[in-house]
């Protein structure tokens, strides 16, 4: 009894376990969908793996911006000899380690959606730094400059300073627009301060290239964020396919473990049940037949022969149920052995004629002669066939005829059809008659009901042949089973080698 009641628990945890899992891929489903479908396409939890990647990209390319000015100024100073490009560069090193510092203590803390905000803040805050040096830059003059070569060196370095920005604050909101937004208010005043073209030239094309960086760094971005969701919503996906299987797993072992268990169940039960149904039988039998002495009452004798009747249909069905639990258990074993197809058939006819005159049915037969034997059970044959014709006998009416075939396949195989004319199997029954314990309409019926299992135990046993079994049926018009043996069991048989003497070649004479 305690097992029985573990194995119950057991089932209860496991099924209380599956509801938890379903709540819980669907919470990530729904989680996935509302990032999807949020007014700016970027969620608050994205937000935080975009500023982890900020930070990642910003470590890598900590050299770059220094790189950048560093070639700004030496170029410079080059052209201009100001050595207060000199002082600048130094002020925008140092404005970048700030940065630095502050990126990497970022790095060495953990990003959570609590503190994200700030973080994101105090990057936007070091940008906005760097782009005060660069607008430092920006009102740089030089006195000694002739014409416009001034102008355009510093035109042509702040545009690659801010291709540079934009490309190491993709990840970061709004950084290009905060940082650079001082240098062209520079430029802008120094172009209303000083009316030059080169200088209202240079303040138009670096405010145009920000509008346009800060364009493009938004649609990538988002584009970022697409890409973030739908690597969540793949994630998601594959662990509900990973929940799915698992589960998928256990029912289909706790099924195996369930069918085994029926199987063994129908086996015990039915060994226990024909133990007693064969004394049954014997007394019932011995009894009918009057062998110990006539029975003075009729009724008596009517009633041992409804018992013997009774009983022995009651053991056939157990019987059909033994099969079909030795099959299933793969405990059925074919016992082969040289027989005949069409000897077969002749004798399950002559036990089902007395049956088939009581309802008045004709049983046709046409038989291929000269077919060859066949490598087989006689046994799981003889029940193939005889299941077969007990069908057809029991739904044919009355005055009806069966047609039985025996014949070659077009494989070279060897089959046996039968076919009635009875009120046939609709179509969509044909799945179900063919299942264990399926009958269709008409048998349920029936006056002659059975357990629903002779059918399939036909495909079983044609299956273990390497054969196959076909149902064909229309309503009111007849049924046709047909059971085929493939062209691997028929014995071909040789024909004798004869002895032929040797025949000493003749000698050729030449002229």
């Amino acid at each position: 009894m305690s097992t029985g009641v573990s194995t119950s628990t057991d089932k209860i945890i496991v099924d209380k376990s599956r509801s938890h899992r379903n709540k819980a891929v669907s919470r990530a489903v729904r989680a996935t969908r509302d990032r999807l479908q949020t007014a700016t396409g970027i969620s608050p939890g994205f937000e935080r793996e975009m500023l982890q990647l900020h930070i990642a990209s910003a470590v890598q390319s900590a050299l770059a911006v220094p790189v950048v000015v560093l070639l700004v100024a030496v170029v410079g100073v080059y052209l201009t000899q100001e050595t207060g490009l000199v002082a600048w560069a130094i002020l925008a090193l140092s404005v970048h380690a700030l940065g630095l510092i502050v990126t990497r203590r970022a790095r060495g803390q953990e990003i959570t959606p609590d503190n994200a905000r700030r973080w994101q803040r105090r990057f936007i805050a070091a940008q906005v730094g760097m782009g005060l040096a660069w607008a430092v830059f920006a009102v740089q003059s030089c006195d000694a400059c002739t014409g416009s070569t001034f102008e355009l060196y510093k035109g042509s370095a702040l545009l690659v300073a801010l291709a540079v920005t934009a490309m190491g604050t993709l990840m970061l909101r709004h950084a290009v627009l905060y940082a650079f937004a001082p240098t062209v208010a520079a430029l802008a005043a120094v172009a209303v301060l000083r009316p030059d073209p080169a200088a209202i030239g240079m303040a138009a094309i670096v405010a145009a290239a920000l509008i346009f960086l800060v364009f493009m760094t938004h649609r990538l971005r988002h584009t970022s964020a697409q890409l973030l969701s739908s690597q969540s919503e793949k994630d998601d996906l594959i662990a509900e396919l990973e929940v799915a299987k698992s589960m998928s797993d256990e029912a289909r072992r706790r099924a195996e473990e369930a069918n085994l268990a029926k199987s063994r169940f129908l086996a015990s039960m039915s060994h226990e049940l024909r133990t007693p149904l064969n004394a049954i039988l014997g007394f019932s039998e011995v009894m009918s037949t009057e062998v110990l002495g006539p029975l003075d009452n009729p009724t008596y004798k009517e009633y041992t022969t409804d018992i013997h009747r009774s009983g022995q249909h009651l053991l056939n069905l157990i019987n059909e149920i033994l099969d079909l639990s030795r099959i299933e258990a793969g405990k059925y074993d074919l016992s082969e052995e040289t027989v005949s197809l069409v000897d077969i058939a002749d004798d399950c006819i002559g036990m089902v004629q007395l049956r088939a005159r009581q309802k008045n049915i004709a049983i046709t037969q046409q038989f291929e002669t000269g077919m060859p034997a066949l490598w087989a059970d006689e046994k799981a044959l003889r029940q193939v066939v005889l299941n077969l014709l007990s069908n057809a006998v029991k739904f044919t009416p009355q005055g009806g005829e069966i047609l039985v075939k025996a014949g070659w396949t077009a494989g070279g195989g060897q089959y046996v059809s039968i076919r009635d004319n009875g009120p046939g199997i609709p179509e969509d029954e044909i799945p179900v008659v063919l299942s264990a314990f399926g009958q269709g309409s008409i048998a349920i019926k029936s006056a002659e009901q059975g357990t629903g299992l002779g059918l399939p135990i036909v495909q079983a046993i044609l299956a273990k042949h390497n054969g196959e079994f076909i149902l064909k049926s229309k309503l009111r018009e007849g049924t046709e089973a047909i059971a085929i043996l493939p062209a691997k069991r028929v014995l071909q048989s040789l024909p004798a080698v004869e002895e032929t003497r040797a025949v000493k070649p003749r000698r050729k004479s030449f002229a």
